[in-house]
């Protein structure tokens, strides 16, 4: 491959295993073409915090302005701290059941247009630039590849999937539909004799990571992916079951080392406790880990 497709990626063992999959990806029949990246440090930077967490912390600010007995409740302050040890405490699904209330009520457009409110001001915490920035160049270019050739691109993320879904087409030109994150409940009102969909307290089923993802996958888009990429025990599961096809498969693993340009962290999942390293175990299983140090030349859209 034209070390002009992939500008950001070095060469080394990562790049050669990208180039070899892409290859052999030319005899696989399109409709199974099927890529999925997770979102939060695999697509776009993670820290200090969540975009979501942040969003969610507007979101309450404006609340509890309103009504400042909110803060009487535990996850609404450990929301509003960002404090994770609290949220662990917690449960993230209480939490996610608490900040579900904030927007009881609401048709997806008003949930949709908040969200997009949100990004069109925010501002990454330490760099002070549009969020939008804080995407990893790497992976835009390799899904621009893999779109070249005929692969289907989804997202499948812990986040909220309407959150994701409201800057999945500006931000990566993924549809609304291929985004498969955690779900909120939704319930049909007619009270006004026209029929609308608002959402409920209720969160539907697990947080999406680890297994659940693979479920949701299943559910959501009905094809089983031959390229996975992921950044944390959560993604463990989704990326073995990218490389147990029967067809030439890619797992990926993004490693976080550069303190330099980016952070230096081991990610970890939120909702549940890992027994080893992440990175330690891509090493074992044989995935590709992909340092950030090492494999990319350039790290954000931006650069």
């Amino acid at each position: 491959m034209n070390q002009a497709k992939l500008p950001s990626w070095r060469p080394g063992a990562v790049r050669d295993a990208i180039e070899a999959f892409l290859d052999a990806a030319e005899m696989i029949p399109v409709e199974r073409r099927v890529a999925v990246f997770d979102h939060d440090g695999t697509l776009w930077c993670e820290k200090p915090r969540y975009a979501q967490l942040e969003f969610y912390q507007r979101e309450l600010r404006a609340a509890v302005a309103q009504r400042p007995r909110l803060l009487d409740r535990a996850e609404y302050q450990a929301v509003l701290d960002g404090d994770r040890v609290a949220i662990g405490q917690l449960g993230p699904v209480n939490v996610a059941l608490a900040l579900a209330e904030l927007h009881h009520g609401m048709t997806p457009e008003e949930y949709e247009a908040r969200v997009r409110d949100f990004f069109a001001t925010a501002r990454h915490a330490d760099r002070g630039v549009p969020l939008s920035q804080m995407r990893y160049r790497p992976m835009l270019e390799l899904i621009g590849e893999l779109r070249a050739r005929l692969f289907s691109v989804y997202l499948v993320t812990g986040s909220g999937t309407e959150f994701v879904r409201a800057i999945s087409v500006s931000f990566y030109g993924i549809p609304p539909e291929g985004v498969v994150g955690s779900q909120v409940g939704y319930e049909l009102d007619h009270a006004d004799g026209t029929p609308r969909l608002r959402r409920t307290r209720e969160i539907m089923g697990d947080p999406n990571e680890g297994p659940a993802k693979i479920v949701n996958i299943q559910r959501s888009l009905g094809r089983r992916p031959i390229l996975a990429a992921g950044n944390s025990a959560g993604d463990s599961q989704l990326l073995e079951y990218a490389l147990a096809s029967d067809a030439p498969a890619l797992a990926m693993l993004l490693h976080h080392d550069d303190a330099e340009r980016e952070y230096a962290y081991e990610s970890v999942a939120e909702s549940f406790e890992s027994r080893e390293p992440i990175v330690d175990t891509a090493r074992r299983r044989g995935w590709n880990v992909v340092s950030m140090r090492r494999d990319w030349a350039t790290v954000f859209a931006n650069a």
